[in-house]
């Protein structure tokens, strides 16, 4: 799908990758599964790319909707360098369409304006340094919409000694997919259900991409992977959609992959859907624990139970949570590698001999300061 921008629009940016020239002269963008084939003028439908002098351009890179140090199990992150700050951002646009969308005034921005930040990749890793966070996140909306500046961000980042970390739908083709998703050292996928029907009707996407870049990042990179399913009532929390789902990532990813499952509220075009019941979510992570998931979590909802990490083989709490800050620790490393102090089994993950006291903050911060 392409969209016809009028001239005060018109869309300007730097060459884009991924894309090439179809017989009707059309130019085809191969970032992602929708294929978009544009004609001089018009963007894509993430709005974000789209096609300028005989070329697909980027029209966000350098820009940015803002700025936050944020703890890093918001992401959500529970088993990479918990209690540490991480700097997030995000551009605007999205490749899917999801009716549900928790960001949606910033992935459905079709307004210049909500980019009212501007920063290189090296002003992003300065800023990092200079307020003290361990990682950079590119969140918000996704990330692989503006692959190349967030390429060119790892990179800085790297430079300094920083971690990356991508939040993302993984709605993405083969070939950006292996040149981002290596590069980060954590990522969160957004597994928004296990059905082809929801995918289609509620995200305007296709559900076996999404798979293929999960199993992609579990068995080809070296990033910790963990996954985020957004329980909606009534349409993907009956228990037999939660079996195969849970199902799959315990068998295909893995048991040690954590699984945050989180409550939905009623937000962008699913303004009449109720809440999700916290009772609704202990059940979902009953199901992922009987298909034998290991890390399962509850989110959006006040429930410590659901919060804490438990070691995999004799059951006590080795990472307690208040407000995602970890208030009880009972980890050791041993090499590289974390055990739980009562048992001395493994605990998957990347972790310090400490946690750090980051706590709940959210705080803003600007290029400039």
């Amino acid at each position: 799908m392409a969209q016809k921008i009028a001239d005060r629009d018109r869309i300007s940016g730097v060459p884009g990758r991924y894309w090439h020239r179809l017989e009707d002269g059309r130019l085809q963008c191969d970032l992602c599964p929708r294929y978009c084939r544009l004609r001089e003028g018009q963007r894509g439908f993430c709005y974000v790319r789209g096609r300028s002098d005989d070329k697909i351009v980027l029209a966000t890179y350098g820009r940015s909707s803002g700025f936050c140090i944020d703890p890093i199990e918001k992401k959500p992150l529970y088993h990479f360098l918990p209690g540490t700050p991480v700097l997030s951002f995000g551009t605007a646009g999205c490749n899917l369409a999801c009716k549900f969308c928790q960001n949606w005034d910033i992935s459905k921005a079709r307004d210049d304006d909500r980019l009212q930040e501007t920063a290189s990749p090296d002003a992003i890793a300065a800023i990092a340094v200079r307020t003290g966070c361990r990682s950079v996140a590119f969140t918000y909306n996704d990330p692989v919409i503006f692959l190349e500046y967030a390429a060119d961000t790892i990179a800085a980042c790297r430079e300094r000694g920083l971690h990356t970390i991508a939040v993302s739908a993984g709605y993405v083709c083969a070939e950006p997919r292996e040149a981002f998703f290596r590069l980060v050292d954590a990522v969160n996928i957004d597994l928004k259900a296990f059905s082809e029907r929801f995918y289609r009707t509620l995200c305007g996407g296709r559900l076996a991409p999404v798979l293929e870049t999960l199993e992609y990042i579990a068995r080809e990179t070296s990033a910790w992977l963990e996954v985020t399913t957004l329980v909606i009532p009534g349409e993907n929390d009956s228990d037999d959609e939660l079996d195969r789902l849970t199902s799959w990532v315990a068998n295909t990813l893995g048991r040690d992959v954590p699984l945050h499952l989180s409550a939905f509220h009623p937000a962008w075009r699913m303004l009449n859907r109720p809440r999700t019941p916290a009772s609704s979510l202990r059940r979902a992570r009953l199901i992922a624990r009987a298909n034998g998931l290991r890390h399962v979590y509850t989110g959006n909802v006040l429930d410590p139970a659901g919060a804490a990490t438990y070691c995999p083989s004799c059951g006590k709490v080795v990472i307690g949570r208040t407000d995602y800050l970890p208030d009880r620790w009972r980890l050791q490393l041993a090499g590289r590698r974390a055990v739980c102090n009562a048992c001395h089994s493994v605990v998957e993950g990347v972790f310090e001999e400490r946690p750090g006291d980051w706590g709940s903050r959210c705080v803003p911060v600007s290029p400039e300061a």
